[in-house]
Order: structure tokens, then sequence, then C-alpha cells
């Protein structure tokens, strides 16, 4: 097993980072700086903008579950193999998308 203090450092940093960001969105989706504007025009636009910052926070939610997965695979010697086929994932992957958990063959075949 390698040793991936360095790796899980990284991970830890961003969800440090990810946390700050989830913070933001949701203050900002529920007005705490800003109450909602009384005009309707204003708030249809709010209410884009709050869909929009929805669709960032879910975003940044499943990051965040894969970064503590990616950790817990660090915990258990599991970090760097393939979830699907159990084969090496290419330290270039990780070093790009740390919290990857599959290698760029298995990932290619995931439909979208």
């Amino acid at each position: 097993m390698k040793n991936y203090a360095e790796v899980k450092q990284t991970l830890c940093e961003m969800l440090e980072e990810l946390g700050g960001r989830l913070a933001k969105i949701t203050d900002d989706v529920r007005h705490t700086d800003q109450p909602v504007e009384k005009d309707f025009a204003e708030q249809a636009t709010q209410t884009e903008n709050d869909q929009v910052l929805d669709y960032l926070g879910n975003a940044a939610r499943a990051e965040v579950a894969q970064i503590k997965q990616a950790i817990t695979r660090i915990d258990k010697g599991e970090y760097g193999l393939c979830e699907a086929c159990g084969g090496p994932i290419r330290e270039e992957r990780l070093k790009a998308l740390p919290y990857a958990s599959l290698c760029i063959q298995c990932a290619g075949k995931i439909p979208r």
C-alpha cells in the first residue's frame, strides 16, 4: 500500500474549500444578507439566480461526497483501485481528479 498522506491532505483541503463555498451558496439562497425583492420582476430574477445557486450547491455536495469516499478508500487501503474492474487508476488521472474512483476505461463506459 502506498502512503497517500499528501493526497489525503489535498482532499481535506478541498473539503474545507467546498464547505466554505457551500455555506456562501446557502446564505445566498436563503437571502440572509438581502431580503427578497418586493418587485415581481426582480423576484423572478432572484428565483432564476436561486435555481443556478441550487444547482451549484448540489454539484458541490456531490463533489464533497466523492471526496469523502476517496478519503475512506485511502483509510481502507483501497485508494487508486478502480471500483468497477479492480485495476489500478493511472497516477495522471488521480493527480487531475484525486477523488476518481474509476479508471479511465470504466469511467468511459458510464452512460451520461
